[in-house]
């Protein structure tokens, strides 16, 4: 699977609110939001933050029954995800499952930025939820 790796994409942080959660990255780092956009397939306010090449996504839940609001309740705030921006989607998950891999999602759903996304589980990566994700055109 590594061929098909392009890079950390951002690391996907959940929070109560994305206009009170990330407050100290913009006044520890300096960083500000470079883009606001709400996902409703997935339930979710996401704020982008540029860090180099990569991103935090800080995510608000829009609804009780999103994933993040779940996570929030069972685990507070805190680091969701990690995403790695893949060349080819599709190949990855199709590799991942003939390895074994657990895939949340066993075809990709359009995420933040219009983006192809899929999870695969975190009992088969150490506890971590991982994301793939990849640009569409």
């Amino acid at each position: 699977m590594s061929s098909l790796l392009d890079k950390i994409d951002h690391l996907g942080i959940a929070v109560k609110s994305v206009s009170e959660g990330y407050r100290v990255f913009p006044l520890a780092f300096g960083l500000k939001p470079h883009k606001f956009e709400e996902v409703p397939e997935q339930k979710v306010k996401v704020a982008f933050y540029k860090v180099g090449d990569s991103n935090l996504e800080f995510l608000e839940p829009t609804s009780e029954e999103s994933p993040i609001a779940k996570f929030i309740a069972k685990r507070g705030e805190g680091i969701h995800h990690i995403c790695f921006k893949v060349n080819d989607i599709y190949q990855a998950l199709e590799n991942l499952k003939n390895d074994g891999y657990r895939l949340i999602d066993e075809k990709p759903k359009i995420g933040a930025e219009n983006k192809l996304v899929a999870f695969l589980h975190p009992k088969d990566a150490n506890g971590v939820l991982i994301e793939l994700s990849q640009s569409q055109g």
